[in-house]
Parts: C-alpha cells; sequence; structure tokens
C-alpha cells in the first residue's frame, strides 16, 4: 500500500467555539486576526448544543443561534460553521469535538482559541490533560487576566475589544444600540425573531 509522503502540508484549522448568544463582531475580529497571526486555512465557527456553565434560560433556542453564526460569518471565504455539537446534542465538551473532528479528518491540525479569561479555567476542563495532545490552544488576551498557563499556550495579540454577549442581551432588554457590536444582518434577525426581550 503507498505512504503519503510525510512532507504533504497539513491543514491548519482554527476553532472558535462558545454558545455564540448572539455573536458579535468581537468574536469576527478575534478569528480573523488569530487566522491571519497564525497562517490559518480556515476557521470553524462551532456552536455549542447546552454549554457546561451557561444560564440556559437566557439562551436562545440552537436553530436561532446557529442561523446568527451564519449570517455573521457569510462573505468570508476563511470562516465556516460547524454543527458537529448541535448535531451531537447534550452537553458539549471540547474534548469530544475534537475527537469527532480529528476522526473526520485526520490530516487537519487544530488550534482551539480562547479567551485569556477561559485559560484560567483550562485545570477544570473536561479531559483537559487528554485534550492538550489532540490540539495547540490559542490564548487571546483579555484585560485583567494574566497570560499565563500551566498548559502549552500559543498567545495571539488582537485588539481589545471588550464586546461581550451578555452586555449585547442587556442593550437588547434596555432599549440601547447595537450598532456596530452586531453585523446589521444580525441585528436585523434579532429584531424579527424578537430574541431577548425581557
Amino acid at each position: 500500500m503507498p505512504q503519503l509522503s510525510s512532507s504533504r502540508k497539513k491543514k491548519r484549522v482554527g476553532i472558535l467555539g462558545g454558545t455564540f448568544n448572539p455573536p458579535h463582531l468581537g468574536h469576527l475580529i478575534i478569528a480573523e486576526e488569530v487566522a491571519d497571526q497564525l497562517g490559518l486555512d480556515k476557521v470553524l465557527f462551532i456552536p455549542d448544543s447546552t454549554p457546561p456553565h451557561v444560564d440556559h434560560k437566557a439562551a436562545a433556542s440552537a436553530a436561532k443561534r446557529k442561523a446568527m453564526v451564519e449570517l455573521s460569518i457569510a462573505g468570508n471565504p476563511r470562516f465556516e460553521l460547524n454543527t458537529c455539537e448541535l448535531d451531537r446534542g447534550g452537553i458539549s465538551y471540547t474534548y469530544d469535538t475534537l475527537q469527532e473532528l480529528r476522526l473526520r479528518h485526520p490530516d487537519w491540525e487544530y488550534y482551539f482559541i480562547i479567551g485569556g479569561d477561559m485559560v484560567a479555567y483550562l485545570p477544570k476542563w473536561h479531559k483537559i490533560n487528554e485534550l492538550v495532545k489532540l490540539v495547540h490552544l490559542v490564548g487571546v488576551a483579555r484585560s485583567g487576566y494574566p497570560k499565563k498557563s500551566n498548559y502549552p499556550i500559543l498567545w495571539v495579540d488582537v485588539p481589545l475589544i471588550e464586546i461581550s454577549s451578555t452586555d449585547i442581551r442587556w442593550r437588547i432588554q434596555h432599549g440601547c444600540s447595537l450598532k456596530y457590536l452586531v453585523l446589521d444582518s444580525v441585528i436585523d434577525y434579532i429584531r424579527k425573531e424578537g430574541l431577548y426581550r425581557v
């Protein structure tokens, strides 16, 4: 049987996971900056099904979060929606997702993008010691969080964009503008679907 050449270049693929409740410009800027600085071929946006630590009462349905991600990444050929966690259902663990992706694409090299705030929680992640053998962890600096970890982290400096989905939901509930925080197409979708109203 012919052997694959070991010199064949692996596809470098970033992963940006999250609830995306809703997705905002901060997510897009981080994905673009990391892709540029690390020379990634593409970035997979992976909405989670049931995140381990989120108030589910405040979350839009999986179908609506998926639709908002699709609207957010439209027009960027380097960005791609991946629904493996939504399709799998249940609690979304990064370890399970990486196992699934590596089975589908064993020749890809994966870079999992996390904010500096999440780096501090890595010791509590499901099967973290096994996970770090499957993927490169990419840390994005956040104000108030040190750039250090006991785990191997590739730190990437990106423009400090203090936008959060929690703040956006608060703004919607209080009738504040979302302009320049969320793409116009997503704002229109949120209004049409009546999302995040009290």
